[in-house]
């Protein structure tokens, strides 16, 4: 099975597919659609199920999103995982030539979130990738949250991608593109999705392409120093598989390892494979109208 066309036609004026890759955020969701499908520009809303055990499926459909489960897009591709496989198959489920993706735990969501992503590509058919950037709240604080683009992102992009540097949120989950340049280009499954898309843009369509947009402030859930370990050696991977310093690196996975107190040591996965470029998949060509 694959995913199902939209129910109804876009809005004549609308030219923009806001998509939420979403897994257990009944909470928030809802809030989210409601504001997006409002908007003028966009066509549709998606919300991709990355396999919820929760009701953010039924949730956002009451909202007035269309749901597409991650499982039913393009099934014979294989198994994936991770926000990166989810976005890599909402190109498939989304239709319009603009994609938005909008994170689905924000708290703080305001539609014009979506209208000043895309500003720059209704205005401009230079520009191909829009990141927004915002400041973090962090356990109550006004500031203090991105503590892996702080510690991590930002000193790799210094040392690996200078021309990079002036990129307020390498790591922000709200960002919007054309599709005619996200479909030249591979997908990290995992958490590396962020970095690796800005990094391969820039490498195929130059620093001019890429605008940034005001999101003001961002309140999201913050994760626990024990996951963002794991999210921290997905990012480097994904840098520095782009910077050519792991090209030994085929694994599907790598580990990351945590020492305790008694001498033993445990492994942790980090999905870190890569979907190749959809406009290679025949199903994507043949529903898109792109030549073989």
């Amino acid at each position: 099975m694959v995913a199902r066309e939209p129910e109804e036609s876009p809005r004549p004026s609308a030219s923009v597919s806001v998509c939420l890759p979403a897994r257990n955020e009944a909470s928030t969701i809802a809030a989210i659609v409601r504001e997006a499908v409002r908007l003028q520009i966009v066509a549709e809303v998606v919300v991709l199920d990355d396999g919820s055990t929760d009701d953010t499926a039924a949730v956002a459909r009451s909202a007035g999103a269309r749901v597409v489960s991650e499982s039913s897009v393009l099934p014979h591709t294989g198994p994936g995982s991770g926000k990166g496989n989810a976005m890599w198959k909402s190109l498939y489920a989304c239709t319009a030539d603009v994609i938005c993706w909008i994170d689905a735990d924000l708290r703080n969501f305001r539609g014009e979130y979506v209208e000043r992503l895309c500003a720059p590509l209704l205005a401009d058919p230079d520009i191909m990738f829009v990141k927004g950037y915002y400041t973090r709240s962090f356990e109550g604080a006004p500031t203090g949250g991105g503590r892996v683009t702080e510690l991590v992102a930002r000193p790799l992009l210094s040392l690996l991608f200078p021309k990079l540097a002036d990129i307020v949120q390498p790591l922000g989950g709200e960002y919007a593109a054309r599709r005619r340049a996200l479909e030249v280009l591979p997908f990290v499954e995992g958490w590396g999705v962020e970095l690796g898309l800005l990094v391969d843009v820039v490498e195929r369509f130059g620093r001019d392409a890429v605008a940034q947009a005001d999101l003001d402030a961002r309140e999201h859930r913050n994760r626990p120093l024990e996951e963002l370990g794991l999210q921290a050696l997905a990012v480097m991977t994904t840098a520095m598989r782009r910077a050519e310093l792991l090209p030994e690196v085929t694994a599907p996975f790598v580990e990351l390892l945590r020492a305790a107190p008694d001498g033993s040591v445990t492994a942790q996965p980090v999905e870190v494979r890569e979907r190749p470029p959809i406009v290679t998949v025949p199903e994507y060509r043949a529903r898109f109208g792109r030549p073989r």
